[in-house]
């Protein structure tokens, strides 16, 4: 029992050490070779399964991971589409990138999001009180109320057009109520006055500065896309005003989305096809939904997707050749057990010795067939044995359609192994009840039958129908072995 408490750098060791005590024990004792190799099969069932165990659960905390990115991304897009901040947050290669890491990233940003959103939303909520407040003392010098509805704050637009959309209406507010105020006491010059003045002031000079850095923001947009689209010197010219450059902005935006994502749509579409041909499961991260949701939040640089995808296709080509030798023995396996089930069909046809049309065909393709048959169990020994290899040498398990190609394969075997004992059984049976037949006719004597009387008749050009029923029975008793299940 030496190195039992070693820790895990001992843990071969102390297997080995307690292997050897186990089979000195048997020694002692003088247990039998069976019960020996049942014990260690139980041995081995049970570490497997915790293996599968422990591999089920590290599956788990992986889909619980990704969801849990997924959905942090999809707020982090959903607050930039409310904030209307369209810049490039840019990300790490996901395929090099653990989970956890890119859960780390992603959280600070989702949070400083989420911080701007509730600093946007005061913001909106103090322009809005003074929007009413004013209009409120403006109703008492004009009949008409056009702006004392109560305004609703839309969490789901807080960009800063907006914001500046109610500002521009606050100063037109002031403007009024300062007019109207002058009207009423054109020689009121009080502290309070010379305050609203220097606000007044201060708003407007704010108000300017706003514009130059919204103005300097949309030449050096305008100007990356103009690069970007390749635009002539004509198509610049019309857009020498500020509005005028915004909604161009606007629409090589939309442009160059709509063009992203269709040249990744035809990315995706060539992974796909490579993964379909070579059996292959194709990453959720470059999806058409995901990507074109991640286009349209503008949270990730284009060319930082694209790379990612061309990596994709390139590792799934890459995979794909190192499975060729493997793919190519599964069909060449799939097309012997489509044989096998065809001559197992053909087995079961009574009329399949008649003299029809084509009969010959078929029984080539059944003569060939029983060959092929007879190697299926060495095609799948050699397959689980490159398998094996294969992972090996990559230190990942083989996957064919979402499941392991070892455990297809092993299943196929067991129940074929199943199958050949039970018509082995059968025919044993089939044996024992010949012979004792034959025993209760040697003591008891046979009785002919009534249809052997007219055995003298001649058959068809001559030949006897003994001679014929005979053949026939010797045909069956040939194929009898492949004629059951």
């Amino acid at each position: 029992m030496v190195g039992i408490g070693a820790g895990l750098g001992m843990e071969a060791t102390s297997c080995g050490a307690l292997l050897s005590e186990l089979q000195q024990i048997w020694a002692e004792v003088g247990e039998s070779e069976g019960e020996k190799n049942k014990v260690l099969s139980e041995i081995e069932r049970e570490c497997l399964q915790v293996y599968r165990r422990k591999v089920d659960d590290a599956n788990q905390t992986r889909v619980q991971l990704h969801q849990s990115v997924a959905t942090k991304e999809a707020e982090v897009a959903s607050l930039i589409a409310a904030l209307g901040e369209h810049k490039l947050y840019f990300k790490k290669d996901k395929c090099v990138v653990p989970l956890k890491e890119q859960l780390a990233a992603v959280v600070p940003l989702l949070e400083k999001l989420q911080g701007k959103k509730e600093e946007r939303i005061k913001l909106f909520s103090g322009v809005q009180s003074q929007i009413e407040k004013i209009s409120s003392e403006l109703s008492e010098y004009s009949t008409h109320d056009d702006s004392a509805n109560s305004l609703v704050i839309d969490e789901n637009d807080l960009s800063t057009r907006k914001l500046n959309s109610y500002q521009a209406e606050l100063r037109a507010l002031q403007k009024e109520s300062l007019h109207q105020n002058g009207l009423e006491q054109s020689t009121n010059i009080s502290n309070s006055t010379l305050e609203n003045l220097a606000r007044t002031i201060s708003n407007l000079k704010a108000e300017r500065k706003s514009r130059i850095n919204k103005m300097r923001e949309t030449m050096e947009s305008l100007c990356q896309l103009w690069k970007l689209m390749d635009s002539t010197e004509e198509e610049r010219k019309q857009f020498n005003k500020l509005m005028s450059m915004e909604a161009e902005v606007e629409r090589i935006t939309k442009l160059k989305a709509s063009r992203l994502k269709e040249i990744f749509m035809e990315k995706r579409l060539e992974l796909e096809e490579i993964c379909k041909n070579a059996h292959i499961e194709p990453d959720a991260s470059t999806a058409p939904e995901h990507t074109n949701a991640m286009i349209d939040s503008g949270i990730i640089d284009p060319s930082e997707l694209l790379a990612n995808i061309e990596s994709q296709i390139l590792k799934a080509k890459e995979e794909s050749l190192s499975r060729k030798d493997i793919m190519d023995r599964i069909n060449k396996w799939i097309t012997a057990c489509d044989e096998e089930a065809w001559l197992e069909e053909y087995n079961q046809d009574s009329k399949r010795y008649s003299a029809g049309r084509g009969a010959h065909i078929h029984l080539r393709r059944a003569e060939k067939a029983r060959i092929l048959v007879t190697k299926i169990p060495a095609m799948v020994d050699n397959l689980i044995n490159r398998t094996f290899a294969w992972e090996n040498a990559r230190n990942k398990p083989l996957l064919y359609d979402g499941g392991r190609l070892v455990s297809v394969l092993e299943e196929y075997r067991l129940n074929r192994e199943q199958k050949e004992e039970e018509k082995r059984r059968y025919r044993d049976q089939k044996k024992l009840e010949s012979i004792l037949l034959k025993e209760k006719e040697a003591i008891f004597g046979s009785k002919p039958s009534p249809k052997r009387t007219i055995s003298l008749n001649r058959g068809t050009n001559g030949i006897p129908f003994a001679r014929m029923n005979l053949g026939l029975t010797v045909k069956y008793l040939v194929s009898l072995p492949n004629n059951q299940h």
